[in-house]
């Protein structure tokens, strides 16, 4: 059985043989999501920001990375966007998700390169996923655009 919503959402009935669950949000859900995009975007406006604006320290992690420093205005530049992108409606879950992917490179350069812990990106990493299935919704609704 497809389901559109969290099965405790009450269900909304259509015809007197067929009722769907409600895709309104729960106000929990809500509040979580909110809570999620603005602690993101703060983490993420931030470090894409010092990255495009030559911050030191960050201009020594890159050299240590090896991949130039255009690497990183490039993940300045994903950061940046990717955490304004959490606002758009409708975009939540692809810009969560473009966020994830860009810590699993984080988490790797820690693991291969870098000698600091990537604890902080891999928490970074959860955050994004939680916020991702927070909105799945979006991700289905876009598969169903695209066909």
């Amino acid at each position: 059985m497809f389901r559109l919503s969290h099965p405790s959402e009450p269900p909304v009935t259509l015809s007197p043989t067929s009722t769907i669950r409600s895709s309104a949000p729960s106000r929990g859900r809500s509040i979580s999501s909110w809570t999620l995009r603005g602690l993101l975007a703060s983490v993420f406006i931030a470090a894409g920001g010092a990255k495009l604006a030559g911050v030191p320290m960050m201009v020594e992690i890159f050299a240590q990375i090896g991949l130039g420093q255009g690497f990183r205005y490039l993940t300045g530049i994903v950061e940046f966007i990717g955490g304004l992108w959490l606002f758009v409606p409708g975009m939540t879950a692809l810009a969560a998700l473009w966020l994830a992917a860009t810590m699993v490179g984080a988490i790797l350069a820690h693991l291969l390169v870098l000698p600091e812990s990537g604890m902080p990106a891999a928490v970074l990493l959860a955050l994004s996923l939680v916020l991702v299935w927070l909105h799945r919704d979006q991700l289905v609704a876009m598969k169903a655009r695209v066909g």
